[in-house]
């Protein structure tokens, strides 16, 4: 299958053995030539001779204007325009409103929101026409778990952005949907909780999950290449929820 053959994407957080490079990953093997940002060079480089071929990393930080406009220059400077732009980057923190510091806040609506707003804003006049932009939200901004609040409240804020720019992008021939997973494997998990507690820490978040398991990356990356190939065409300003049945059953 080669949905994207000569499409140009952009996937920032895209260098952690996460959704970003899951993502990156399956896009390039449906065709598309694939950018990928983060702010650590190590993990950048092992994303790109994992995927091995059609990828070019740009180191950066999406909170940083300069770091964005490389990467888009770089972008741009392949010619072809932008198709699909999976803004993907983010962190969590562990902190119950008795805890929650203005530290905590303004880095995680500094990633989170502001990052993404940057990411999405600075990409505009690369898109061509059907281009397709994915916002990575979470499950989390519904359920109300305990310690999760400024993580949850800033992919709450993203998931309204979404709808908005649906909106506002739409006569453009842009269309914006967002993902929102529920528990994954990834790098980023492994961080947040500590690297010897992660498969105890997934395990028990899996067995609570009606489908009895955590997803992999590459369950949530099929998902974003949904949204943006046109098999997704008549979806806009949508949130899909990948959560293992934790919200439907």
């Amino acid at each position: 299958m080669n949905r994207f053959e000569g499409k140009t994407a952009v996937v920032t957080g895209g260098g952690t053995n996460g959704i970003g490079r899951a993502t990156a990953a399956r896009l390039v093997d449906e065709g598309a030539y694939v950018f990928i940002t983060g702010r650590r060079e190590h993990e950048l480089n092992e994303a790109v001779a994992a995927i091995g071929r059609n990828v070019t990393a740009v180191q950066g930080d999406i909170t940083n204007q300069a770091d964005l406009d490389r990467l888009y220059e770089a972008v741009a400077a392949r010619g072809q325009g932008l198709d699909v732009l999976f803004a993907n980057a983010g962190i969590a923190t562990f902190a119950t409103i008795d805890d929650l510091t203005t530290t905590d806040l303004e880095r995680v609506f500094g990633i989170n929101v502001t990052g993404t707003v940057l990411t999405v804003q600075k990409a505009i006049p690369l898109l061509n026409k059907g281009a397709s932009i994915i916002i990575n939200a979470s499950t989390s901004a519904d359920r109300g778990a305990p310690s999760m609040g400024a993580y949850a409240a800033s992919k709450a804020a993203l998931r309204s952005f979404a709808r908005t720019w649906a909106n506002e992008l739409k006569d453009r021939g842009i269309r914006v949907n967002a993902i929102s997973p529920g528990p994954t494997d990834t790098s980023g998990v492994t961080e947040l909780v500590g690297a010897e507690n992660a498969d105890g820490y997934n395990q028990t978040i899996g067995s609570s999950l009606p489908i009895g398991r955590i997803a992999g990356p590459e369950e949530m990356a099929a998902v974003v290449a949904f949204l943006a190939s046109s098999d997704s065409s008549f979806m806009l300003g949508a949130n899909v929820v990948v959560d293992g049945g934790v919200n439907h059953i």
